[in-house]
């Protein structure tokens, strides 16, 4: 059974459209996706409400002037991992004076985004007939829990195990705290108990694949750069560190599942063995579209990867 795993793309719809195109590419099986699938940011497009619109995008103020100028606009910034929203100057007004507001139409443009890329995926994995699985990370909002669970095509990974051609695949997006305080961290301990939580519902640990957003601490798979106390890297990014989970790597340990995926930190691309286990993340490069990913032959009699390729592109 042959596997595609990425992670971490953020919103980026070119990387998005390369996840669902890596199942015929790469001639896999199912696609996985671990965590952090949608983006942060939502760039306004103001219309002058005469067939004009300005946006600031880049680092640059530009004025459109066709429908055509819009569209390319629109599509470059849904590539870059934001969220277009097209708005008069008096929705832009209210954006800056209400408060609330501007969370409110981050999610609304953020859920028709994800609607759109699952309408993608039911198109591009032939209406389910390439299993896909989809994960939250600790940046995904809550409601795209829902949206994914209805989707008919894509299952939503997050505190379940899935069969997928024999093997037993686990899923958390949780990790541990950031200087971020995002939605979906929380301390070791707790951590410890959701990780157990969903390994209790594995029938047999060596056919376990683990995926889990956070990666297992000290393994060279987690390191991100340094901070100092106003949140900036130490010598632009010079100085790592480890940050990942004390408890991911407990658990691996423990339980020596097949094969354990991880995403999370973008910078660490690599593969560890702990113990028996096989571990890696592929690691992300989504602001400048390029999709980074694991392929993954598992042998299903020998239970083990037969073998596997980091691949990006």
């Amino acid at each position: 059974m042959r596997v595609f795993f990425a992670t971490d793309i953020h919103g980026s719809e070119i990387c998005w459209r390369k996840f669902l195109n890596a199942a015929a590419f790469y001639k896999a099986d199912m696609v996985i996706l671990g965590g952090d699938v949608t983006g942060k940011v939502m760039v306004p497009i103001v219309s002058s409400g005469t067939g004009h619109w300005e946006v600031t995008f880049g680092a640059q103020r530009v004025h459109l002037s066709t429908q055509a100028e819009l569209d390319d606009m629109k599509r470059r910034i849904r590539d870059r991992g934001y969220y277009p929203a097209v708005m008069s100057t008096d929705e832009l007004d209210a954006l800056n004076e209400e408060d609330g507001s501007v969370d409110r139409r981050f999610t609304q443009e953020m859920t028709k985004g994800l609607e759109l890329w699952l309408d993608m995926a039911d198109s591009k994995l032939r209406g389910g007939e390439i299993p896909c699985v989809l994960n939250g990370g600790n940046d995904d909002i809550w409601e795209i829990d829902d949206i994914i669970e209805q989707s008919p095509t894509v299952s939503f990974g997050e505190a379940k195990v899935i069969d997928i051609g024999g093997f037993y695949l686990a899923s958390m997006g949780w990790t541990n705290p950031t200087p971020w305080d995002t939605f979906r961290e929380a301390p070791e301990d707790v951590l410890a108990t959701k990780i157990d939580a969903v390994v209790s519902q594995i029938p047999e640990m060596s056919r376990a694949i683990f995926n889990f957003h956070a990666p297992p601490y000290g393994t060279g798979l987690d390191e991100a750069p340094a901070l100092d106390e106003n949140m900036r890297p130490i010598h632009g990014g010079a100085v790592m560190k480890p940050v990942g989970s004390t408890a991911v790597r407990a658990a691996i340990l423990k339980y020596q599942p097949m094969l354990s995926v991880h995403g999370h930190i973008h910078e660490s691309k690599g593969v560890k063995k702990l113990g028996q286990t096989l571990a890696m993340n592929p690691g992300s490069s989504y602001t400048d579209g390029v999709l980074q990913g694991a392929v993954l032959d598992l042998n299903e009699k020998k239970r083990k990867v037969a073998r596997y390729i980091l691949v990006n592109g």
